[in-house]
């Protein structure tokens, strides 16, 4: 149990550079990223990737940058992209957000994983990048996840990645002009050794055959 006496808070997250094995994580650079965003998640082919986003569908690239802008500048989001590091090609996205310093706490939030990134490693470690540096760089005591009720790809996933399902937020925003219950799942500080583990051990060179495919499930090494 983490002795909370000499607790001060935490510093609030930054934009920042996180490379692993597969994949870059870096700060969303609007000249640098917005095209190369937006073809990664295919142009208007996005829609139906971020059905259960709670903004409205977009007409174009210039939607999306707009919603983009908007996220950072009124919603405080701290946009992410992923780079594939065989490529160089970026892949897919997501922020950090409604964090408090003050108690340890932030979202990691706004995910959206191209089609690129379908069966690879490369979405198993972004997540670990992300949530290592809350924990183990800035030190965090809790890393939250929340989406759609209705988003069962995304509640699969943070399970998956080792978040516990937490209990549901009846009616708590509106979605596309319709009520939206949300999910809640989290990692917290105390979790994250074995959670930590089980990511490294997944992503290690040898828990993969010849063929790319894994050997043994992420969700194994927490259970061993």
């Amino acid at each position: 149990m983490r002795d909370l006496s000499q607790f001060k808070g935490c510093p609030a997250p930054q934009p920042v550079t996180l490379t692993g094995r597969y994949v870059t994580v870096e700060p969303y650079d609007r000249d640098k990223h917005l095209q190369a965003l937006w073809d990664a998640m295919g142009g208007l082919a996005i829609n139906p990737l971020l059905l259960y986003f709670t903004n409205d569908d977009f007409g174009g690239i210039e939607d999306f940058d707009a919603w983009l802008d908007a996220c950072r500048t009124k919603g405080n989001w701290l946009i992410h992209v992923f780079r594939d590091n065989a490529t160089g090609k970026v892949v897919g996205m997501a922020s950090y957000m409604r964090a408090d310093p003050a108690n340890g706490v932030v979202e990691v939030g706004g995910v959206a994983h191209g089609p690129a990134m379908s069966r690879s490693p490369l979405s198993t470690e972004v997540h670990y990048l992300m949530a290592k540096h809350v924990f183990d760089d800035l030190g965090y005591r809790r890393y939250e996840w929340k989406c759609h009720n209705e988003n069962e790809p995304s509640k699969a996933s943070a399970k998956r990645y080792g978040f516990t399902y937490e209990g549901l937020f009846r009616q708590h925003m509106l979605s596309k002009h319709k009520n939206r219950d949300t999910a809640w799942f989290s990692i917290i500080d105390g979790e994250w050794p074995v959670v930590k583990a089980a990511f490294e051990a997944w992503l290690a060179p040898e828990n993969f055959d010849a063929d790319g495919k894994q050997i043994r499930k992420l969700e194994s090494f927490r259970a061993g």
